[in-house]
C-alpha cells in the first residue's frame, strides 16, 4: 500500500531533482527562493542580496576549510599512526573501528537534531570539540582511555559533516542567486565543495609533516627500552631487509611485527607525547576559528530549529531512513562505502603493509604528505574540470586510474626504501580520492536538493559502514585479499553511480524537450 505522504515527498522531490538539472535556480532579475513544503504546496520567498554578499559567502567557505584543516591536521596525523603505534593487541585499529562504528548510530540518530538545536554554525563548533579528547587520551593509550574518547569522536562526527555538507549546499544556492541566471547551482556546489576539500586534504600535509619531523628528528637523540630490547646485529639487519619483497606489501598478512622487521619498530614515548601537545593545541585553534570566523546561516534565511527540510524532530529521521527506499540512494550505497573502504585501506593497510613495513614508520609521514598534496590538487581542480569535460566523464577517468592502481599495487614487489614507489602510490591514491569525495559529496547534494540534511546523513552513514568493514577485515585479512575487495566494490559502486547519471541524463534531455515545445 502506497501511502500518500510518501507519493507527495517523491513528487516534490522529482519536482526538485528536475529543477536542480534545469539549473533555473536563479534569473536576472530578484532572486527567488523556492521552498517545498511536506504537503506538496510550493512556498517562495523573496531574497535580495548585494554584490558583495558573493566575497562573503566565499569567506565564509574558506574559514570552514581552514578550520577543518588545522583540526583535521591534528586528527589524521594521528590515526595515520595508529596501527603502528598502537599495534599492541590491534588497539590502534580497533580505536578507528569504534570511531566509526559509533559514526554510523551518530549519522542515523543526531545530525538532524544537533543542527536544530544549535544550527550548522554552532554544530561544527562543538563537533569539532569532541574530537579533543581523542587526542588528550594518546598521552595515555589504553583500552579505557581510547575508546571512550573514540565514542566522541564517532558520536561528533555525523553533526560535524552533515552540518558542514549543508552549510556548503545552502552558500552555494545562495551565490546561485546573486550571481544571477548565468550561475548554475549545481556547478557552484561542486566548486564550493572542491574548494573546501582543497583545504581539508591539505591536513594530510600538514599532518604528516609534523609527525615526521618530530620522529624522525627527534629518533637519532634517544633510543628508548624498548628499541634497545629489538635491536638487531647486522647480519639480522641485511636478512631482515632482503624478507622485505616476502613480507611487504601485497603478501603483508596480520602478525608480522618488530621481530620480524625492525621498521616496524614503535617511536619513543617522548616523541609521542611531543606530537600529541602540538596535535591538542591545533583542535583548540580551529574551535576558536569556526566560532568567530564563519557566518550564521540567518543570513541566508535559515533560522535555527529549521532543519532545512520543512520538518523537523522524529519525521526528519524517518525521511533520512526513508531515502534508502528511493533508487538513487541504493545505487549510489556501492561507490559511497567503497569511498569508506578505500580511506580505511590508506589509514591503515597502506601505511603498515607498504610503508611502515618496507620503508619505517617515522616515514609514514612523508609518504602521507604526497597524498595530501595529490588530493588538494585533485580537490582543487575537480570543480573546473566538471565544467569543462563533465561530472561523467570525470567520474569515469577516475574509475579507471584507481582500478588501474589497485591492480599494479596487487601484482607489486615491495623493496626496501623504496620511498619513490610508496609516494607515487601516495599520490595516485589522492587524486582519486579528491575526485571521488568531491563529484560524490556534490552529486548528494543534486539528486536530493530536498532533504539535505537527511541525503548528507545517509553519504556519511554509508561511507562509515565502508570505513568499520576495512577496520575490521584489516585484522583479519592479508592485504593482497584486501585489495581484491577493493576492486570488486568499486567496479560494482561505478555501475550504480553510471546508472543513476543516466537516468539524470535522460530526465534533462526530456526536460528541454518539453521547454523547445
Amino acid at each position: 500500500m502506497v501511502n500518500g505522504d510518501d507519493t507527495a515527498d517523491t513528487h516534490n522531490e522529482e519536482l526538485a531533482l528536475a529543477t536542480s538539472i534545469s539549473h533555473g535556480n536563479g534569473n536576472s532579475g530578484t532572486p527567488v527562493v523556492a521552498n517545498i513544503s511536506s504537503n506538496g504546496d510550493s512556498k517562495l520567498n523573496q531574497r535580495l542580496y548585494e554584490p558583495r554578499e558573493r566575497f562573503i559567502i566565499t569567506k565564509n567557505v574558506v574559514v570552514i576549510g581552514l578550520a577543518f584543516m588545522i583540526h583535521f591536521t591534528a586528527f589524521h596525523g594521528t590515526s595515520n599512526l595508529q596501527s603502528s603505534v598502537n599495534a599492541d593487541k590491534a588497539l590502534g585499529t580497533t580505536t578507528l573501528a569504534v570511531i566509526y562504528g559509533s559514526l554510523i548510530l551518530s549519522n542515523i540518530f543526531l545530525p538532524m537534531t544537533v543542527i536544530s538545536w544549535f544550527g550548522c554554525r554552532l554544530t561544527m563548533a562543538l563537533a569539532l570539540f569532541a574530537y579533543m579528547p581523542y587526542i588528550a587520551a594518546q598521552f595515555y593509550p589504553r583500552f579505557e582511555t581510547l575508546i571512550p574518547a573514540a565514542l566522541m569522536v564517532g558520536f561528533g562526527g555525523g553533526p560535524l559533516w552533515c552540518s558542514k555538507c549543508t552549510y556548503l549546499s545552502t552558500v552555494s544556492e545562495a551565490l546561485t542567486q546573486v550571481r544571477g541566471s548565468n550561475s548554475r547551482k549545481d556547478v557552484n556546489t561542486v566548486k564550493f565543495f572542491g574548494l573546501f576539500f582543497i583545504f581539508y586534504q591539505m591536513a594530510q600535509v600538514w599532518g604528516n609533516l609534523i609527525s615526521s619531523s618530530v620522529l624522525t628528528l627527534s629518533a637519532a637523540e634517544s633510543t628508548s627500552p624498548a628499541n634497545e630490547s629489538l635491536a638487531v646485529d647486522d647480519l639480522d639487519l641485511e636478512a631482515s631487509i632482503s624478507r622485505v619483497g616476502e613480507l611487504c606489501g601485497a603478501r603483508f598478512c596480520p602478525g608480522i611485527g618488530a621481530e620480524v622487521n625492525p621498521n616496524l619498530v614503535p617511536p619513543a614515548p617522548e616523541q609521542i607525547r611531543l606530537l600529541n601537545s602540538i596535535f591538542l593545541t591545533c583542535m583548540a585553534g580551529a574551535v576558536v576559528m569556526m566560532i568567530f570566523g564563519v557566518s550564521s546561516l540567518k543570513r541566508y534565511g535559515v533560522k535555527r530549529g529549521d532543519t532545512g527540510d520543512g520538518i523537523s524532530g522524529l519525521k526528519l529521521l524517518t525521511v533520512t531512513i526513508n531515502l534508502l527506499r528511493k533508487r538513487r540512494q541504493m545505487l549510489m550505497l556501492p561507490i559511497t562505502m567503497f569511498i569508506g573502504l578505500e580511506e580505511a585501506f590508506l589509514a591503515v593497510d597502506f601505511t603498515r603493509s607498504f610503508v611502515a613495513c618496507g620503508w619505517g614508520i617515522s616515514k609514514i609521514g612523508f609518504a602521507m604528505i604526497c597524498f595530501g598534496v595529490a588530493n588538494a590538487i585533485a580537490a582543487g581542480i575537480a570543480g573546473a574540470l566538471v565544467e569543462r569535460i563533465g561530472r561523467v566523464t570525470l567520474a569515469a577517468i577516475c574509475a579507471v586510474l584507481n582500478l588501474c592502481l589497485l591492480t599494479y599495487m596487487y601484482s607489486w614487489e615491495a623493496r626496501e626504501g623504496d620511498y619513490l614507489s610508496y609516494c607515487a602510490f601516495a599520490a595516485i591514491w589522492g587524486i582519486c580520492d579528491g575526485v571521488w569525495l568531491v563529484v560524490v559529496n556534490a552529486f548528494y547534494g543534486i539528486l536530493f536538493p530536498n532533504h539535505l540534511i537527511a541525503a548528507y546523513s545517509n553519504f556519511r552513514l554509508w561511507e562509515s559502514t565502508g570505513s568499520v568493514i576495512g577496520y575490521v577485515i584489516s585484522s583479519q585479512l592479508c592485504t593482497s585479499t584486501k585489495l581484491i575487495i577493493l576492486m570488486c566494490v568499486m567496479l560494482v559502486g561505478c555501475v550504480g553511480y553510471g546508472l543513476i547519471e543516466y537516468r539524470v541524463w535522460q530526465k534533462q534531455k526530456n526536460l528541454e524537450a518539453m521547454l523547445s515545445d
